[in-house]
């Protein structure tokens, strides 16, 4: 928890002077989605707003705003943790997101596209993998994902992806092989920004559509096989 509470020190610049419940969600959100706080996590109220700086009711805002995120939870005379998905979140989560995602590349229209910020996320990964830092490579999945969907140009899309990637990011938590999981994206990456750059949206799209049927078989078979939870009906 120490090496969290550090890293939260240094978020406390963002705050400036016109700090708000909603910009503690903001960071607190980053910090999930970026694997600082895994499932499970108790928050604690007095260590978390002292590295922040905020009061206490403040934080009890931000905490509410992350509850109906579905990324955090509130236990009765124990307190807030980091929430622990369940195999149908896990399912939502990836239905969610081929539903946006595709539809995003589906409208791009016509080319050329504005990849900068896909092409970076791209070469994030490319040094993840070199480093050996798979941690890391997961999260410049997300962000080549997020950087996807925001080619959209709409807020609104983009602040819902936000939540989605960061409710994704629990579920990578509980898998236990980070490399087998999120190596062999890296070269979907690719194929997809090549597509994108060749100004083939058709393509792109096919691509996305079975990268993210892939990912979710996988992950959901790993994610029951960890928690113990049996295939739901239907």
């Amino acid at each position: 928890m120490a090496e969290q509470l550090a890293g939260l020190s240094d978020d406390r610049a963002l705050l400036g002077r016109t700090s708000t419940a909603e910009r503690v969600a903001d960071i607190l959100r980053s910090r999930i989605a970026e694997g600082y706080f895994p499932p499970g996590t108790r928050l604690s109220e007095d260590s978390i707003g002292g590295a922040l700086g905020v009061s206490r009711n403040t934080l009890r805002e931000a905490f509410r705003l992350l509850t109906h995120e579905r990324l955090l939870v509130h236990e009765l005379n124990r307190g807030v943790f980091v929430r622990v998905l369940t195999v149908e979140d896990v399912e939502d989560i990836y239905r969610t997101r081929t539903l946006v995602e595709c539809a995003v590349v589906r409208g791009l229209g016509q080319p050329p596209y504005a990849l900068g910020n896909l092409t970076e996320a791209v070469e994030e990964g490319q040094r993840a993998a070199r480093e050996g830092d798979w941690k890391a490579l997961g999260t410049a999945n997300i962000h080549f994902h997020r950087e996807l969907v925001a080619l959209a140009g709409s807020e609104r899309t983009d602040e819902l992806m936000r939540s989605v990637f960061a409710e994704l990011r629990l579920a990578f938590h509980v898998v236990d092989d980070p490399r087998r999981l999120h190596e062999p994206y890296l070269a979907r990456n690719r194929q997809i920004l090549r597509a994108l750059e060749a100004g083939d949206r058709v393509e792109a799209e096919e691509l996305l559509a079975v990268y993210l049927a892939d990912s979710r078989e996988r992950i959901v078979e790993v994610y029951r096989r960890r928690v113990g939870e049996e295939p739901s009906g239907g």
